[in-house]
């Protein structure tokens, strides 16, 4: 029998079964008023059809109580509206597991882009030993990030996995008592997380997914296409930032990064331990039974070494594993010698670090923390540097920063930043000797701009008796300006003889970090992913010029407008100028739940960044993704024109008081989601550059206006338009799959835009003409890329997707509306000055409450 489309697949794995399990859902009492989920439906309709009908939130809720109520008062309007809320973020919850169970249905597990596909490409086209000679270098790194767009508290995601294994199994029992217990289960947290209950709620997926699809990938990799071939290379890794990330976030410690270390290892020995019992129970022969029972007991005796160094290492794992796996071959007919070869497999990727813990912090901090410390140290009487050294010239200093080394002790300093910064590099080293040196092995200095801001970071971790250091040093260049000298950067850290044999310990690699989501920000949609690919070309010139293996690591987050969509995709269009020997990215937020939030899904998006990056090498198609010189002068046009107007748009008078009164920016503090401030700096006054890319993307996401994915795209394609070059895009289009990606992923973020929601906005007297700006942009890019691409509508290749998207967008079109009906209240009272603290407290609470729903259901909204 042929295979459905998957569109059919979709409307009947999931959309359907959505309707039925919510029949059932909101027809349960949650609690004393009964009839919240009957008047839920009801309210969507209303929605729906008052905005058909250019009606304003506040008319919409309005006249739905008129409707179903006779004369409510506002708290009796209020308590419904708030438990509408709370039956939405478990409608959304009850669509996300739906969606789970359905993934290996929906999505061909065996299809493109996947191993056992790539593996058959290449036996058609007689590539088998291309492919193996590129898996034994190639690697993707998937770095979970402590990024606050999750609202998903560890329970819930418990509830997620089991009502997805109910759904699967269609226990209809068994799903009545979860969405019972989902409708009592809370989703918010009364307080601010600590950082360490991040890397606790991260952890989960390391536990819980990547530990079982990464060990699936690799064992297939080495069963169907390596055989019997022996490779030193990992091909999949992970790295970890919760607890390490101190960039903004002054509640990382040294404390807490130690106690995450502990956490990521004493998680990984638990993993190992019940795997082991599980052997214990099949290995019952002669000799390795024994083994395998004392391998067991030391397992359990260091899963609680938390705050002590383990008395087992990886390697002592690995010998124990690898000698049974030699006695069954030899003595037992090779009897459960699979489960050996996976458990094997297991202890190479996550030794006893589980994931690489980063370390990360600004520039700017290092710049005040090494001033501080050239002061002090001379108090003390040490002479480290020369009295002169603040005076020197930038060529003078880094000619210092190379020479100094020492042993400085933190606690001799004054200055908290400095003891607090040296003592981050002390830990780095606490970490290696107790998890092994993979279990924090880089240093990455946000903020990057220059030669001494790598240099300062460098020689802060030599004066930590660490004149060697087993670190790499990861600059990260994040602006447009960055991003254009990040190569002169490079040559020159590569020309400096200390930091150049620093490289050539360290196996001629350097790590260079590109952050897509501030790129965007200060840059806009189309520029900041051009400026990172011209970077890319740049950086790999000047590295493959000093003989050095340069690999990028994308600062990702979810939505386009930070990089995120169908990054695989963007993968596979890089073409031999960009180096792309290993794919490193950061997966934050929903995009964790979303695309790595099951063992199937991590699997399959794992494959495909696999594929992507593998297949271009084996198959040799990078030159087909070579850009050609007129292709390349119309992209560097475009995303001029792009840039040009974006800077015009973010300087526009009304941009930041639209944000600051008619978004949800200032409400995404209140969420106590994520550990971090919402912002950068301490003045009260809004700074365009003390917005964080998450709360900045967040809120035009909440306004369902999604500008930073698509603003300035629309400008530029009209401007080729209006010249009669209309032929350029067609070449553009037809022969870079960097620009057609480029293109779907901003219809992705075209999409998810509802400009109804918030169309009372162009009659506003202060902030009108800017409605109508961005609207009008809005109007324009969705026209220029119908055009362009042929499609009659927004993500036509992509049904299925537009599909998920249509029903998410549906499901929370009434939390939306609460939302903009408690923000228009709360903008009331402020613009008549008629302040009422209790009906303050309430709408404000009303607007904070339903952010959850609105970025679960978005899933890559910030």
């Amino acid at each position: 029998m042929s295979r459905k489309p998957k569109i059919d697949r979709f409307n009947e794995s999931v959309l359907a079964k959505y309707q039925i399990y919510n029949s059932i859902f909101i027809t349960l009492p949650f609690d004393e008023i009964t009839n919240t989920g009957v008047m839920l439906p009801l309210f969507s309709e209303f929605c729906e059809k008052g905005f058909d009908s250019d009606k304003n939130p506040s008319e919409i809720v309005e006249a739905f109580f008129n409707k179903y109520f006779d004369n409510p008062g506002e708290e009796e309007k209020t308590a419904l509206l708030f438990r509408f809320i709370q039956y939405i973020e478990r409608q959304v919850v009850l669509f996300d597991a739906i969606e789970d169970a359905a993934f290996p249905v929906i999505n061909n597990m065996d299809g493109r882009g996947t191993l056992r596909n790539l593996k058959e490409e290449a036996q058609a086209k007689n590539k088998g030993k291309e492919l193996i000679e590129n898996l034994k270098k190639f690697n993707v790194r998937t770095v979970l990030t402590a990024h606050p767009t999750q609202f998903y508290p560890g329970p819930v995601l418990g509830i997620i996995t089991d009502l997805a294994k109910a759904i699967e199994a269609n226990d209809l029992t068994l799903i009545k008592k979860l969405l019972a217990q989902l409708g009592k289960t809370p989703f918010f947290k009364k307080e601010k997380p600590s950082p360490f209950d991040e890397a606790v709620s991260l952890n989960w997926y390391l536990e819980n997914v990547f530990y079982h699809s990464m060990s699936r990938i690799y064992n297939y990799i080495q069963d169907n296409i390596l055989q019997d071939e022996e490779i030193d290379n990992d091909i999949v890794n992970l790295g970890f930032w919760p607890g390490g990330d101190r960039d903004g976030n002054p509640f990382v410690t040294t404390e807490i990064t130690l106690k995450v270390a502990n956490r990521l290892r004493s998680t990984v020995i638990r993993n190992y331990y019940r795997d082991v019992r599980r052997l214990k129970r099949k290995i019952t022969f002669n000799e390795v039974d024994v083994m395998i029972s004392d391998l067991e007991a030391r397992l359990y005796e260091n899963i609680f070494k938390e705050d002590k160094k383990p008395t087992i290492t990886a390697p002592e794992i690995l010998e124990v594993l690898t000698q049974v796996k030699e006695i069954l071959i030899n003595k037992h007919q090779s009897l459960y010698v699979e489960e050996i070869s996976s458990m094997i497999n297991k202890v190479k990727l996550f030794g006893l670090h589980f994931a690489t813990l980063d370390i990360r912090q600004d520039s700017r901090v290092h710049h005040n923390v090494l001033s501080n410390i050239v002061r002090e140290s001379w108090e003390m009487g040490l002479d480290i540097f020369p009295k002169n050294y603040e005076l020197l010239s930038d060529k003078e200093q880094i000619e210092v920063l190379s020479k100094v080394e020492g042993k400085l002790d933190p606690e001799l300093f004054k200055d908290e930043m400095a003891k607090k910064t040296l003592a981050s590099i002390y830990a780095v080293k606490t970490i290696q000797d107790k998890n092994g040196e993979r279990g924090c092995n880089r240093y990455i200095i946000s903020n990057n701009g220059s030669v001494i801001n790598v240099m300062e970071a460098f020689a802060m971790i030599r004066l930590c008796d660490w004149s060697q250091p087993d670190l790499d040093v990861i600059p990260l260049f994040e602006t447009v300006d960055d991003l254009e000298v990040a190569h002169e950067v490079m040559e020159t850290l590569y020309s400096n003889k200390v930091y150049a044999a620093h490289i050539k310990r360290r196996g001629k690699k350097q790590t260079i970090m590109l952050g897509f989501s501030d790129g965007t920000k200060d840059g806009g949609y189309l520029m900041a992913n051009w400026a990172i690919y011209k970077a890319k070309e740049r950086l790999t010139e000047i590295s493959r010029k000093y003989d050095i293996k340069v690999m990028f690591f994308d600062g990702r987050g979810g939505p386009p407008a930070r990089g995120g969509g169908k990054t695989h995709q963007f993968y596979a269009s890089l073409g031999p100028t960009i180096e792309n020997e290993e794919v490193q990215l950061t997966i934050q937020g929903q995009t964790i739940s979303s695309n790595f939030g099951t063992i199937d899904s991590c699997q399959y998006n794992l494959e495909q960044l696999i594929s992507s990056g593998v297949a271009n090498q084996a198959f040799d198609q990078e030159d087909e993704n070579l850009l050609s010189k007129e292709d390349r002068s119309t992209m560097n046009r475009l995303a001029e024109v792009s840039y040009n107007a974006y800077v015009d748009f973010k300087n526009h008078p009304k941009f930041l008081p639209y944000l600051e009164e008619m978004s949800t920016l200032k409400y995404y503090a209140k969420t106590n989601i994520g550990s971090r401030p919402s912002k950068r700096g301490k003045s009260d006054e809004l700074v365009f550059s003390d917005l964080r890319a998450i709360p900045f993307v967040g809120s035009w996401s909440q306004l369902k206006q999604n500008v930073p994915g698509f603003y300035g795209v629309g400008i530029a394609l009209e401007a080729f338009s209006n010249n009669g070059e209309w032929d350029k895009l067609e070449s553009l289009y037809k022969n870079s799959l960097f620009f057609r990606t480029l293109l779907e992923n901003s219809m992705m973020s075209l999409t998810k835009s509802y400009f109804k929601l918030t169309a009372y906005m162009k009659y506003d007297k202060e902030y009108g003409a800017f409605w109508n700006q961005i609207h009008d942009e809005y109007q324009r890019s969705k026209s220029m890329i119908l055009k362009l691409t042929g499609y009659s509508k927004l993500m036509e290749d992509s049904p299925t997707m537009r599909a998920s998207i249509h029903v998410r967008e549906k499901i929370v079109l009434p939390l939306l509306t609460i939302q903009q009906y408690g923000l228009r209240k709360l903008q009331e009272m402020h613009r008549e000055k008629k302040i009422n603290k209790d009906e303050l407290e309430t709408y404000e609470k009303m607007v904070t409450r339903s952010l959850f729903g609105n970025i679960n259901a978005s899933r890559n909204s910030a």
